[in-house]
């Protein structure tokens, strides 16, 4: 099976998804842990594709001087 592509507008909404869960309270006990863990991969992830494209803006500028 092929692995999808990251989509970083995709990440940023499941994130405010599962934050706007747990902030009005409709969060179960029992799904709270894996939520979290996955809203934290999701923010790893974002990080690292934030990252990377300022690293190929800057690279484009560099070649642009």
């Amino acid at each position: 099976m092929a692995k999808k592509e990251f989509s970083f507008n995709q990440a940023v909404n499941e994130i405010g998804k599962i934050l706007k869960e747990i902030e009005s309270g409709e969060m179960d006990v029992d799904r709270l842990s894996a939520e979290v863990k996955r809203a934290s991969e999701l923010i790893r992830q974002c990080q690292k594709k934030l990252k990377t494209t300022e690293e190929e803006i800057n690279a484009i500028f560099r070649d642009l001087t």
